[in-house]
């Protein structure tokens, strides 16, 4: 068996389609070299990031909006679980949304970002983020559509303006009181179409093999992780896997360091219908296909389903 794809962005995108779609069929994961998001920017990132995260808990609530579903802003530790869990997850993370002007006709699906005054820069090197996040993620999809033998470009209007939000994650030193069973993130599927990850070369991040086991997905330094979310997955019938992952807590030393990473959820448009494609569904077998419905539709039950709406 073949292990989790790890491929250069800088190939032809026609020379990597195939084992990609390979790798997220097995794995539903796959680890993108070269993916061209600046390292200057990553590592402006990170120290911006921890500086949030360090200012006093008064502060950083200043900037949780109440009823927004942790869209934007900030969600504190011990809110998010996972999908079924009855534990909260040990994190605590910050939102940073797709910005689109009032008289823009996908707006209303949209909340306005907030930005931390304490944070010299923040907007700033998060808006550049945010869309080198963007941008990379076009550059996948496009690899991804070739690999179902669709035309390069088939994703392009399907996530043009759509709802993607940047997550600024932090995981705390392991809380000595902390509920039996918890851990930074709970076995859980992302929502989305693709979820780009960075931050993950530290050890913790495990998928869920077709066969049962946990396995550990093991990252080059600077690399992005790339996962399929539940959205591209019921659009592909499930020939591209949302696999079930999770961040286990750390041993040794490491119980007492803190861990960063920076996921970037990439969604379709609001109003995108997903709806199978037909070329991912077995003939007289179209009864069995997932049911359309609009991937803001989609979101919503979902969101209710992780305690975030």
């Amino acid at each position: 068996m073949s292990d989790i794809a790890i491929v250069s962005l800088e190939q032809p995108l026609e020379s990597i389609a195939d084992e990609l779609g390979r790798s997220f069929a097995e794995y539903g994961f796959a680890v993108i070299r070269d993916h061209g998001i600046p390292q200057d920017l990553i590592d402006r990132a990170e120290a911006k990031s921890k500086e949030f995260f360090a200012l006093p808990t008064e502060a950083k609530m200043a900037y949780k909006i109440e009823g927004g579903g942790g869209a934007r802003g900030y969600t504190p530790f011990g809110v998010e679980k996972a999908k079924d869990a009855e534990i909260f997850d040990l994190k605590e993370f910050w939102h940073v949304g797709r910005s689109l002007p009032d008289d823009h006709e996908l707006a209303e699906y949209m909340a306005p970002n907030v930005w931390p005054s304490e944070v010299a820069g923040f907007r700033e090197t998060f808006t550049e983020l945010y869309n080198a996040f963007d941008k990379a993620g076009g550059r996948v999809l496009e690899a991804i559509a070739l690999s179902l033998g669709l035309d390069r470009q088939f994703f392009a209007p399907t996530v043009e303006d759509g709802n993607s939000v940047m997550r600024l994650l932090h995981y705390p030193p392991l809380p000595e009181d902390a509920p039996d069973g918890a851990i930074r993130a709970a076995a859980h599927g992302d929502i989305n179409t693709i979820t780009l990850l960075l931050g993950a070369e530290e050890a913790g991040l495990e998928l869920l093999t077709k066969q049962g086991t946990w396995k550990a997905v093991d990252v080059p330094e600077g690399a992005l992780v790339i996962n399929v979310g539940d959205m591209l997955d019921r659009l592909t019938n499930s020939r591209l896997r949302s696999t079930t992952h999770r961040v286990v807590n750390p041993k040794g030393e490491a119980v007492r360091r803190a861990r960063f990473s920076m996921p970037f959820f990439l969604h379709f448009r609001p109003d995108y219908v997903i709806e199978t494609l037909p070329g991912c569904i077995e003939e007289g077998r179209e009864s069995e296909a997932p049911e359309p419905i609009s991937s803001h539709e989609f979101l919503q039950q979902r969101l209710r389903e992780i305690n975030l709406a």
